[in-house]
């Protein structure tokens, strides 16, 4: 063991998200003085797969949203278990904890209470070798900077009252560089506020920092980011694209989806008849759970029609899972993989679906929750990983703009080294 890097002690804390809700802080210190901290995000919208989020239930603190238990498992039944231990073996520490836990889905001791740790001892390892959390994981090499996808126009679960459609982003594939792509990002954001304000909408914000609108149509939304981009002086499709984030479980009632803003309920096809519609009147380019998480049937028809020119994410089809991801492969489903390391609940498990994905040729796309702290250890695993896309909600709000900004400073860090990832698929 490298002098200094074994974990002296560990500490665990209740913190707020940026929903207001309780979540998990965890600090892992080493014997040489190095220091890891980090926070755990939380989702609103979750596949059913998802590794488990635990929460105390107590209806008289937070309303049963605490997480002081998790907090308890930190400090009294994991942490006694890796002092002494060293931080630089991550897949070893990882694997101990998947071990104590002992159950499928992290049930026992919460994905919260792993995923916290495990982020934590990544951070302390990488602060005792005196690198950034990029370099630490990905090695010299890790010099790609992710596309990234902003969601300007929230709906679903992450906005009462809008669209059934959970996420209209902005994808600047034009742009030069990282910077650049965060400037075109916020202009286009700004520019659909003030459309918003023109035609009357109030300029309320989803739980993402997008703009919330009570549309009448879900199509009015593409629509209405199309038309910001071009308000914004860009050209769609050329230099900055749309995308879609569905969250089609959320729809999915008995075999079909209901929009419910439309008054309409879709067979699969007809949903995928509808994709292929907008693919063909909007520089839409990426696709997000166009279908329910197990309607693999569907997936299979939506892939077989729109796979071969436009990116088709699995979020809650694949939840950052090995196993659907293989499946997934195997029946050639979809075409690219959200990771969200809170779906899985290890660094090691996380670089393990990115690896298999990527091997088979599918995208990936880190990915933020709704429930969002100022922790921006995922903007490190895109670069550190190569995972080419990253979305983190609107170019708006702290936590959100805290992983962009962390892709700032590494572009700047990493000078003449860093490219812009291209979107994977047809433009």
């Amino acid at each position: 063991m490298e002098k200094g890097t074994s974990i002296a002690w560990v500490r665990a804390r209740e913190i707020l998200d940026s929903r207001g809700n309780p979540t998990l802080e965890v600090e892992i210190g080493l014997a040489g003085g190095a220091v890891g901290r980090a926070a755990v995000p939380a989702g609103a919208s979750k596949g059913i797969y998802e590794a488990l989020e635990l929460r105390d239930g107590d209806p008289s603190r937070y309303g049963g949203k605490g997480v002081l238990k998790v907090v308890a498992n930190v400090q009294q039944v994991i942490g006694p278990k890796i002092i002494g231990l060293s931080a630089l073996d991550q897949e070893g520490l990882d694997h101990l904890l998947i071990e104590l836990d002992g159950t499928p889905n992290k049930g026992r001791l919460g994905a919260n209470a792993v995923l916290g740790v495990s982020m934590a001892v990544a951070h302390a390892a990488a602060a005792s070798q005196g690198l950034p959390l990029y370099a630490y994981l990905g090695g010299p090499e890790a010099s790609l900077m992710p596309l990234p996808l902003f969601n300007i126009l929230n709906g679903g679960r992450h906005a009462q009252g809008g669209v059934d459609l959970q996420e209209f982003m902005v994808v600047p594939v034009g742009a030069a560089n990282f910077a650049q792509a965060c400037q075109w990002g916020a202009e286009v954001y700004h520019a659909l506020g003030r459309l918003l304000e023109e035609r009357g909408f109030s300029l309320s914000v989803g739980d993402e920092g997008g703009f919330a609108p009570p549309l009448a149509h879900n199509e009015e939304a593409i629509a209405l980011v199309t038309a910001s981009i071009e308000a914004a002086g860009f050209r769609p499709g050329e230099e900055v694209a749309v995308a879609i984030d569905a969250a089609a479980s959320e729809l999915y009632r008995e075999g079909r989806y209901v929009l419910s803003k439309e008054s309409k309920a879709l067979d699969a096809e007809q949903l995928v008849e509808m994709w292929e519609e907008w693919c063909s009147k909007y520089p839409l380019v990426s696709i997000e759970d166009g279908l329910a998480q197990d309607d693999w049937e569907g997936w299979a028809f939506l892939t077989s029609r729109l796979g071969r020119k436009v990116q088709l994410v699995g979020d809650d089809l694949f939840v950052t899972q090995v196993d659907r991801i293989r499946r997934g492969i195997d029946q050639r489903v979809a075409n690219a993989v959200l990771i969200k390391p809170n779906q899985v609940g290890t660094i090691t498990e996380t670089v393990e679906a990115v690896r298999v994905a990527q091997k088979a040729g599918y995208a990936c796309v880190a990915s933020h929750r709704s429930g969002e702290t100022e922790d921006v250890t995922i903007a490190d695993l895109a670069v550190a990983l190569s995972m080419g896309q990253i979305k983190a909600g609107a170019p708006a709000r702290g936590e959100r703009t805290a992983k962009y900004n962390r892709l700032l400073r590494i572009e700047e860090e990493l000078g003449a080294k860093a490219r812009l990832a291209p979107l994977p698929f047809s433009v």
